[in-house]
């Protein structure tokens, strides 16, 4: 008889992205694993599962509202209404797992497998533990980790460091970098600067290089930028004039592993997957933590990298005055961009999406 895992999850491409690889090296290990997904009604992973090749269920959950208040009047009846369909799903599905990485379904899918006992893995991302995975490690089996000393937020015997699973056909760029420049139309001669904000895109990465642009070719170097769709049609039209042949504006990256692998240096926000895709990428990293997170856990992630001068920091605060300047004196700076890469790489965790399946598998037998 096949066995059922439900993943739970998402919000942003940093929980929806790992998701789908543990449900990829799950149906690798075991082709016949039926698999569930349930995420947020509403949210990008009911669109880009799907696309993936996973059926998935939505709860009407939304997470805390710290702009208006009022808004959050709904929520304890929201929770239980999700906790009430969790259970169907759970029951009706016949889940002999439950695994959690994060996003707004998690928590009340994960509190229902744990109290009707189902044996739940929780995927935590960030170095800095969020509240509603603290609450759920006490009753989960395995607490999967990408980050060090997490004992302080999780009982260290459920611990496992296994790194972030990431997009394995993202960071596949061995022998890629002239078909990935030929593939945006640049020049294989001149330095390509890679600027991403995530899946839903940066607002101060796009102000920071809608000011510093003609700053940042004046150093003969090309551009990699990737606004995101809600701020594309809008730069478009701003920087009509100012777009030459040299700059790239996209909505989205749909082939990741050709913005890396031309890539010789990279301005990003901090999330846990970005960062784990990045370690694997082995290029210097200008990082630029996003504040709009439940408890600042992007710049928690961004320390983890930079205290080890593994990556350069520059806060969303100062990044208007500071972040163009940085990534000018980078590449100028030909040791230290070297030294970043390769001191970035020495944190890479490889195989993240299959150890964590293997825990899954075992946690059901």
């Amino acid at each position: 008889m096949a066995n059922k895992v439900i993943i739970s999850g998402g919000g942003t491409g940093g929980h929806i992205f790992p998701a789908i690889a543990i449900a990829n090296a799950l149906r690798q290990l075991q082709p016949n694993v039926e698999i569930l997904f349930v995420g947020a009604n509403g949210k990008m992973e009911m669109e880009r599962v799907p696309a993936a090749g996973y059926e998935i269920v939505g709860l009407d959950i939304q997470g805390f509202n710290r702009q208006s208040l009022w808004k959050n009047l709904a929520l304890p009846f929201r929770l239980i209404a999700s906790m009430w369909k969790a259970r169907q799903v759970l029951r009706q599905f016949g889940a002999q797992a439950a695994v959690g990485v994060g996003g707004y379904a998690s928590g009340p899918l994960l509190i229902v497998a744990n109290m009707i006992g189902i044996p739940t893995l929780i995927q935590e991302q960030n170095s800095y533990a969020g509240l509603t995975n603290k609450r759920l490690s006490k009753k989960a089996q395995r607490i999967c980790v990408a980050y060090q000393n997490m004992e302080q937020f999780f009982p260290q015997e459920k611990i496992m460091l296994t790194g972030n699973p990431v997009r394995r056909s993202s960071v596949q760029i061995d022998g890629k970098r002239e078909e990935a420049i030929h593939a945006f139309g640049l020049d294989t001669t001149k330095k390509t600067v890679l600027i991403t904000g995530g899946s839903l895109g940066a607002k101060t990465l796009n102000d920071c290089l809608t000011e510093g642009l003609e700053r940042l070719l004046a150093e003969n170097v090309q551009i990699i930028w990737q606004c995101g769709s809600y701020y594309y049609d809008k730069l478009s039209k701003e920087l009509e004039a100012r777009l030459t042949d040299e700059v790239k504006l996209l909505p989205f990256l749909e082939r990741m592993d050709y913005a890396y692998a031309a890539a010789d240096f990279i301005v990003a926000r901090a999330g846990a997957g970005t960062i784990s895709e990045l370690a694997i990428i082995g290029k210097p990293v200008v990082l630029v933590p996003s504040p709009n997170v439940a408890d600042d856990h992007q710049t928690k992630n961004a320390l983890a990298l930079s205290e080890h001068k593994a990556a350069i920091m520059v806060s969303d605060l100062s990044a208007r005055m500071h972040l163009v300047d940085e990534l000018i004196k980078l590449i100028h700076d030909e040791a230290t961009a070297y030294e970043l890469g390769e001191r970035i790489q020495k944190m890479a965790l490889l195989d993240a999406d299959v150890i964590i399946a293997q825990e899954v598998l075992k946690m059901i037998k």
